[in-house]
């Protein structure tokens, strides 16, 4: 008399008899191409960028694919090509980094088709703008350093850092925006230094003004957005700029979504001085960061050269850099 299997050795039969998936061609192309411009131009934008550790978790519409972390968690298997694989967990059009699996930091991200980058050399920067995010993340303590702001009020998944209840809507907020907005662009347009020198002297002066009128809370968390995405978004940036002159493999620039990096980094900043020329606080909300502490950096760029070797000294506020 022949023995039934049991439900459960039959599941197991299968799922070891699955194959594992392996990640696409394309998927695995557009990864290559990162790591090779990040090593290329990373520490022309940040000296000393290189050393830092960029493990990524691509997400598609399955599975998640996890590859350059020095200890993948136990349910990853190998998928081939430096690559680990499991079941996906995260919605595929997430663009975050944080430290999924414990340090370090992780790159998590969907596909350019799933994301808002839409095509694959954009999605190369918002990469970098990740990456740069993991060059945060590495200062010494950062974590116990942004919980030690105050601002969390016992929220640990980090969720506050979107949802804070800044006083966006307030009328003087938006109105003082406005004209903090306008003037930064006015400077940042003034081609002659001496009139640029005076209207980033009214810039710092309007900003200690505009900052004041909030509460300590609200205008650590502003400036902490500001450091952290609005730098972040002038480094993804500085990338396409500094990038134009790259030369893709031909894998990737055959690509049926390819665009020249001369053509991307050639628009970068515009497009991101056109948003801050267009976007409303009241509306925008915490994406005002984005394209408002980019600019900062822009007119820091003019006005104080070196900042960015003081950038890690001062933790969480560009204040330092306005006086």
């Amino acid at each position: 008399m022949k023995t039934v299997p049991c439900a459960a050795a039959i599941l197991a039969f299968a799922l070891a008899a699955a194959p594992t998936e392996k990640i696409s061609e394309r998927d695995a192309v557009r990864i290559r191409e990162f790591y090779r411009l990040a090593d290329k131009i990373q520490n022309e934008v940040w000296p000393g960028w290189g050393a830092t550790p960029a493990p990524v978790l691509l997400v598609t519409s399955t599975s998640e694919f996890l590859t350059h972390h020095p200890q993948p968690p136990e349910e990853f298997v190998d998928a081939g090509d430096g690559f680990v694989v499991r079941p996906r967990q995260f919605p595929p059009n997430l663009e975050a980094t944080f430290p999924a699996f414990g340090p370090p930091s992780v790159i998590v991200v969907g596909t350019p088709e799933t994301t808002a980058s839409r095509a694959s050399t954009p999605w190369l920067f918002v990469l970098m703008h990740e990456h740069f995010h993991q060059l945060q993340d590495r200062q010494p303590e950062f974590y116990k350093k942004v919980e030690g702001l105050g601002l969390s009020h016992g929220d640990t998944s980090g969720m506050w850092m979107l949802n804070y209840p800044f006083p966006y809507e307030k009328p003087e907020a938006v109105q003082g925006f406005l004209a903090l907005r306008d003037l930064l662009l006015k400077a940042l347009a003034q081609q002659d230094d001496t009139k640029f020198k005076e209207l980033a002297g009214e810039y710092e002066k309007q900003r200690k003004a505009y900052f004041a009128q909030f509460s300590v809370d609200d205008r650590k968390y502003f400036e902490f957005e500001l450091w952290k995405e609005g730098i972040a978004r002038y480094t993804q940036v500085k990338c396409a700029e500094v990038a134009e002159r790259y030369e893709p493999t031909p894998e990737f620039a055959a690509l049926p979504d390819y665009e020249s990096f001369a053509a991307v980094g050639g628009k970068a900043r515009a497009a991101t001085l056109s948003e801050l020329h267009q976007i409303k606080l009241s509306e925008a909300k915490r994406l005002v960061v984005y394209p408002f502490g980019a600019a900062e950096g822009f007119l820091l760029d003019r006005l104080k050269p070196d900042w960015k070797k003081h950038y890690f000294e001062h933790l969480f506020t560009l204040d330092g850099f306005f006086k």
